[in-house]
């Protein structure tokens, strides 16, 4: 059953697309870490001072993509409150 107004291949492609941003973060994510932190291959296991540089290297990656992203949010209401003004001052 398809719920009036909304496309489901618009709806399919769009949760497609947002997956691979997702991958394509969790990708980038993974290589800027590893390659920071992983320089030993001598042994078997992850050393402690690895798995600290790599947690807290994802921490910063996705502290700085929600700031981002906050950043962008405040930006775009800031644009539409603008243009609501700038309309309403044209209807005046």
């Amino acid at each position: 059953m398809a719920t009036a107004g909304i496309d489901p291949n618009k709806l399919q492609a769009e949760q497609i697309k947002q997956f691979k941003d997702f991958l394509m973060s969790y990708n980038k994510l993974s290589e800027l870490c590893f390659n920071n932190c992983v320089h030993d291959f001598t042994v078997h296991h992850v050393r402690n001072k690895e798995e600290t540089c790599a947690m807290n290297c994802m921490e910063k990656y996705l502290k700085m993509n929600q700031r981002i992203s906050q950043r962008f949010q405040d930006f775009q209401t800031q644009q539409n409150e603008a243009m609501v003004a700038t309309t309403q001052k044209a209807v005046s």
